[in-house]
């Protein structure tokens, strides 16, 4: 959910600013580019040089930089962020954000920005209990900044009750959870299997096959872009580059893959299975290297368990399930008929036969076909695209 967006980290001048290290690492865990602006007072407690490094950007903290004489353009922060959090926001700005007293970079920042902006109040218990802090912090929340609020525990000055800053963790999960609310998805569960299955021969061996699991992750990505809670479930793949709010499983087997399939899907609204399962796994496996020799090799493989047609048995009522089907000849016929075997809603079906379809390539070439029927083509596309193309199928199914 934050993956690609630009988040603007205003930081002022309480002891709380340390935790704000850790915020900014986590915004950048989950992908976000991330740019930093302190008042004067906030590089008593946190060093610029730090967030500087854990934002991989130069940190902001006057209009004018005494060295290089540069000029820093509080409309041109405002206007680049896609959200900005102010982390600790203490009494002293709150006041000034209230009534639009403009005497810092972080407040002409402030009053620049478009975008939303999350403010989490940090003070000793009596500055936030005080009736001027509520009568600010009522005013901000009319002004539509949103607030996450201060928690109760111990505080700088040895008393104990509401001040703290919220931590960190649970700072990006309000965020993220925020930004999902009236999203197509919001609160739908969503399984994805992505990637190959790796069915072990020796040690050192196994039976396989090329797929490289860009689709069910470019999948992913659009099920978390629009809201869903995912869950991908990936066999042996080099990608790891993801949101860290989707829920990642990895596997090995076929036999793995349908375990966590099976425990995932029972409560999910939706449930897409685009990995390339192995159809077929040896019969017994060597715990160490088989040593080659100059008879043949005869390896006895055996049915791996049907994912598809299992999940397709025990749907729920108002499940969707959708399939893949890779192809070499009688293409639409065989998907058609996968379709009534395994009782799905909708197969995404892509043809070796097009160039620049099927395993290991960044584009798709793909044809939908939902269980009434229904055949539609599309041309080729980069996986991202595609993966867009069938949330929109999949969207005007849930209506």
């Amino acid at each position: 959910m934050l993956k690609g967006k630009n988040i603007l980290v205003g930081i002022t001048g309480g002891i709380a600013a340390y935790k704000t290290a850790s915020l900014v690492r986590l915004l950048k865990k989950s992908g976000a580019n991330v740019k930093v602006v302190m008042t004067p007072d906030a590089i008593e407690f946190v060093a610029p040089l730090t967030l500087s490094t854990l934002s991989e950007n130069p940190v902001f903290t006057v209009f004018k930089e005494e060295e290089t004489h540069e000029w820093n353009n509080h409309v041109e922060l405002g206007l680049w962020a896609n959200l900005f959090i102010i982390a600790p926001a203490t009494a002293n700005t709150m006041a000034k954000m209230a009534n639009g007293i403009c005497d810092n970079l972080l407040m002409a920042t402030y009053l620049s920005a478009k975008c939303p902006v999350y403010v989490c109040p940090a003070m000793d218990l009596d500055m936030y209990k005080h009736n001027t802090t509520q009568e600010n912090l009522k005013v901000l929340a009319a002004n539509n900044n949103i607030i996450i609020d201060a928690t109760e525990g111990e505080l700088a000055s040895g008393l104990v009750g509401k001040g703290r800053m919220e931590e960190p963790e649970n700072i990006v999960y309000f965020i993220t959870t925020h930004l999902k609310s009236g999203l197509p998805l919001s609160d739908k569960k969503i399984v994805i299997t992505a990637g190959p299955t790796h069915e072990q021969i020796d040690a050192v061996r196994f039976i396989g096959n090329n797929s490289s699991g860009k689709m069910g992750f470019n999948l992913a990505e659009r099920a978390n872009a629009l809201g869903a809670n995912v869950t991908l479930i990936t066999g042996p793949t080099s990608i790891l580059d993801q949101d860290q709010s989707i829920t990642r499983i990895n596997v090995k087997s076929a036999a793995e893959m349908d375990a966590e399939v099976v425990r995932a899907a029972k409560d999910a609204a939706i449930v897409i299975m685009a990995a390339a399962v192995a159809d077929y796994t040896p019969e017994t496996t060597s715990n160490n290297k088989l040593k080659k020799s100059a008879q043949d090799l005869v390896l006895k493989l055996k049915p791996t368990k049907d994912i598809l047609k299992n999940l397709g048995e025990n749907k729920p009522e108002k499940q969707l399930l959708i399939g893949f089907a890779l192809e070499t000849d009688n293409e639409v016929e065989n998907a058609k008929e996968k379709i009534k075997r395994k009782n799905l809603d909708l197969i995404v079906l892509n043809s070796l036969n097009d160039n620049g379809a099927g395993f290991g390539h960044n584009t798709n070439k793909v044809v939908m076909i939902d269980k009434g029927n229904k055949i539609e083509y599309f041309e080729l596309k980069s996986k991202s695209e595609v993966a867009v193309d069938i949330f929109n199928k999949i969207l005007s199914l849930s209506k």
